[in-house]
């Protein structure tokens, strides 16, 4: 009689790797920054939660239009009580005046982050492609589309911003699901 085969587990320590997390990706704009809350359950899973942005208006001044954005997004962090929170990282803008309210935005939503005591991680639009549509050149109707499907939404994400931001946050959830596997395999051997 042949000894029944055994199961190799090649991941002995899946257990420890299957942690819950949640992420509020958010995309920092001067008219409209779009905001989304995505969780990886203990199975794997991507689980949408929330979508959306923050209008402003272009009649306010600049300092009460980053105030409205530290508000909302405060707002925010108390309501889904995210774990960490991801952003897009700097780039390069021809038009300096742009870039210089682009800043000042990115600078109001770390705060906040900052505030309630979280993590903010900075992704490149090339790895936040790359990472969700797998092309790092990928055009945003194309970012929107993988969003929707990775989601299992029954409609695409609006306004584009919003999408962007569930973008950032999906990103920021494979990224650090890699790195704690990495973390894992050392502490393994």
């Amino acid at each position: 009689m042949k000894a029944p085969v055994e199961f190799y587990d090649p991941w002995p320590f899946r257990a420890k790797l299957q942690s819950h997390m949640r992420v509020l990706g958010i995309d920092c704009g001067g008219q409209y920054t779009g905001y989304g809350v995505v969780e990886m359950n203990c199975g794997g899973q991507l689980v949408y939660l929330t979508c959306g942005a923050i209008q402003l208006s272009t009649r306010e001044t600049l300092a009460k239009r980053l105030a409205c954005i530290y508000d909302a997004l405060g707002a925010l962090i108390v309501e889904h009580r995210p774990d960490e929170v991801a952003i897009e990282g700097i780039f390069y803008a021809l038009n300096v005046k742009s870039a210089l309210k682009l800043g000042q935005v990115r600078g109001v939503a770390m705060l906040a982050a900052a505030a309630a005591g979280l993590e903010v991680a900075e992704y490149s639009p090339l790895t936040i492609k790359s990472s969700v549509v797998g092309y790092g050149r990928a055009e945003k109707r194309q970012v929107q589309h993988m969003v929707t499907r990775l989601l299992g939404l029954p409609a695409p994400p609006e306004p584009m911003d919003a999408s962007d931001a569930l973008a950032i946050a999906i990103c920021h959830l494979h990224t650090a699901g890699t790195l704690e596997r990495q973390k894992a395999v050392a502490l393994a051997r």
